[in-house]
């Protein structure tokens, strides 16, 4: 995908280890992978946040009650992408772990997958459309110098 004009704002909750994920998250490496990612101009709120916040969307707004790595709120996406991004620290951080990633490239992921989403991918939609959506997350993702999330 081409290089597109994106505005962005980057956000940290408050939550133990918060200084981790600043240093994992620079503003420069955020926007050269959401701006990989994107198919147009977007204005998208990246927010990283703890736990509580994390379950607490994710119970008001899907009703999951549970905190999950990555929440995508899309509200347009013609003639801008419009979104929030939010990323769950604790969950991200022991994803990595568990995947023997590094924290950085979780995010990456995470971010390249989100911002997917913003544009109309999903993934839950049936089989197909979740092939389509990770062989695209796999081809952004090495063309920004990381190994495919899925092996």
């Amino acid at each position: 995908m081409a290089l597109n004009h994106l505005s962005l704002s980057l956000q940290f909750g408050a939550f133990p280890d918060a200084a981790l994920h600043r240093a994992a998250l620079p503003r420069h490496s955020v926007t050269r992978w959401i701006r990989h990612a994107l198919a147009q101009d977007a204005e998208i709120t990246v927010r990283i946040v703890g736990a509580e916040e994390g379950q607490t969307l994710n119970r008001d707004y899907r009703q999951k009650d549970y905190a999950t790595n990555v929440l995508t709120f899309d509200y347009t996406q013609e003639p801008l992408v419009t979104a929030d991004l939010v990323l769950c620290a604790p969950v991200v951080e022991r994803e990595a772990k568990e995947n023997k990633k590094t924290l950085q490239a979780h995010y990456a992921h995470l971010l390249v997958h989100g911002t997917l989403h913003a544009q109309g991918y999903d993934h839950e939609t049936g089989e197909q459309d979740a092939q389509t959506m990770e062989a695209l997350e796999v081809k952004l993702l090495a063309g920004l110098g990381f190994d495919n999330p899925y092996q």
